[in-house]
């Protein structure tokens, strides 16, 4: 720690992080690679595994300490109890006893249709598919990784919801974003009533400068919202991932939030 009292790294840690190919969660592997102590472990997960594996490569070039970090690609689809079971198992065989923090970054997440309105969506299946990619997998991938490593001496477990500010505040041709976003925040609060020694943060990055952007400024149905992302890009209000990634390491290495919260980074 430094003399503030503020961590200086994550420890020797086992981190896991989904939607790691690309955007943020490829933006957070490389952070968070650099304030590993050696012997941790990065597990990274995504659909695409030539993409994953270029994340890789960013990471190990990134790793703190000389090395000494193992970074494991898994290149699974969680929209599918299987692709959550598959990386469950890599992080079972990741996790050495010696670790003293484990870190899961809940970091998957899709726009879903934002090209129609509420009612639209008449079909149940389209609506499972999404809430099943968006909402289930992340609860029982969180489940699974703290029941398989369980709380004991000396080992902080600590569960990242990577959310938006569409978790509070609705946003026209986006309900299942939305949804997803509100639910799964609600779903990390109580996880944080329920278990006090997990620590919980909901964090909220921003408008960031990624393909999820820019298809929202194209495909978004209602003018008024597409105007605004329009707008919002035009005037250089678009935040690169680095600098919100930053804010949120910061908030992770101070420890000072209250578990379970909404940390927006305009807030930091």
């Amino acid at each position: 720690m430094s003399s503030s009292g503020t961590r200086t790294d994550l420890g020797r840690a086992l981190c896991i992080i989904t939607g790691a190919s690309r955007g943020f969660g490829r933006v957070v592997a490389r952070h968070m690679s650099g304030l590993l102590k050696p012997g941790s472990a990065l597990v990274l997960a995504a659909r695409s595994g030539d993409e994953l594996r270029a994340a890789a490569a960013e990471v190990t070039g990134a790793a703190a300490g000389g090395g000494g970090l193992l970074v494991l690609c898994v290149p699974v689809d969680l929209s599918h109890s299987d692709g959550v079971t598959e990386l469950l198992a890599a992080v079972k065989t990741s996790y050495t006893d010696d670790m003293d923090h484990v870190l899961l970054v809940n970091n998957a997440g899709s726009l879903g249709d934002i090209s129609r309105y509420m009612t639209s969506f008449t079909n149940m299946a389209e609506v499972d598919s999404y809430l099943s990619f968006n909402v289930s997998s992340s609860l029982c991938l969180t489940a699974s990784v703290l029941e398989a490593i369980p709380r004991r001496p000396g080992l902080r477990r600590t569960v990242v919801n990577v959310t938006s500010l569409c978790a509070l505040k609705p946003h026209c041709s986006w309900v299942l974003y939305c949804t997803g976003k509100a639910a799964r925040e609600m779903m990390f609060r109580v996880l944080a009533e329920e278990e006090p020694d997990v620590r919980v943060l909901s964090y909220s990055p921003g408008p960031l400068d990624t393909d999820m952007f820019t298809l929202a400024r194209s495909r978004t149905a209602d003018p008024d919202l597409r105007k605004s992302l329009s707008d919002m890009f035009a005037q250089g209000q678009v935040l690169t991932c680095d600098e919100s990634c930053t804010k949120m390491m910061k908030v992770l290495l101070e420890d000072q939030y209250v578990s379970g919260s909404h940390v927006d980074i305009y807030e930091v």
